[in-house]
């Protein structure tokens, strides 16, 4: 298994979110210095409540549409179908990057949503889940990030309750890294569309990035129906984590909650 340890300031500060932003964000903050890379945490001063303060660029996390939320009080539509296209490409490197765990995805897998293309860029974790549904929380929740041509980008969220081992989150478990920074080759064949639950019904709103820059016109699909994953594989997370990595929920304000 090849490790390499990521050295740069830029990547230690920002390096969660590079898959995240759109292709315009990305170019710009690549352009900084790395000295100029705005440090975030999920506690403390640079904490969740300080974040729009940190760095001009991080101005959206004080936005209207942010995420994530309380889904309560939806609205019924009909959403057809998501156009899930995996499985032709599999995730290249597990990556600890001291803010989540994360798999990085070359081309080959993406979702259609609205007539559009969304290419798999990566998936990660949070612990406990940042989105709640009617008040709920879940132990664990995935994000699988897509974007389009454009730069735009669609999330699908989807909740892990604890019960039964989940034996594709095993595979990335058994190679995820313990040191925050580092990026591991997978040797394992890693399926997205092995993550997701038997019924594809979903819930949508519109929202942002939930770690800065928080950017907004985040398409979100939010799985109605969770998955399972044992108490070892959700603690286990946790403990390489050494803390919760959730942003609290943020005002719904005037978003509609489609379901």
């Amino acid at each position: 298994m090849k490790k390499v340890i990521l050295s740069s300031l830029f990547l230690l500060a920002s390096c969660s979110e590079k898959a995240h932003e759109p292709a315009h964000e990305v170019a710009n903050e690549a352009a900084k210095p790395a000295h100029e890379a705005a440090h975030w945490s999920y506690d403390g001063e640079a904490g969740p409540q300080n974040w729009a303060k940190l760095a001009p660029e991080n101005a959206p996390c004080s936005g209207k549409n942010q995420s994530p939320i309380n889904l309560a009080g939806f609205t019924e539509a009909d959403l057809p179908p998501i156009e899930f296209n995996y499985g032709s490409g599999i995730g290249k490197d597990v990556e600890n990057n001291g803010h989540t765990i994360q798999v990085n995805y070359a081309d080959g897998n993406a979702i259609k949503v609205d007539g559009i293309q969304f290419n798999l860029k990566q998936f990660h974790f949070h612990a406990p889940s940042e989105n709640h549904i009617n008040g709920k929380a879940f132990p664990m929740e995935a994000h699988l990030v897509h974007k389009d041509n454009t730069g735009d980008l669609a999330v699908v969220a989807l909740m892990f309750e604890e019960g039964e081992a989940n034996p594709e989150l095993e595979k990335v478990w058994a190679e995820m890294p313990a040191t925050a920074h580092t990026l591991d080759a997978l040797d394992s064949k890693v399926d997205a569309s092995g993550l997701l639950p038997w019924s594809r019904d979903y819930y949508r709103f519109n929202g942002s990035l939930t770690t800065p820059p928080c950017t907004e016109g985040v398409r979100w699909i939010v799985m109605k129906n969770p998955v399972t994953a044992s108490k070892e594989q959700i603690e286990k997370f946790a403990h390489v984590m050494h803390h919760p990595n959730n942003r609290p929920v943020q005002p719904t304000n005037a978003r509609t909650v489609l379901q």
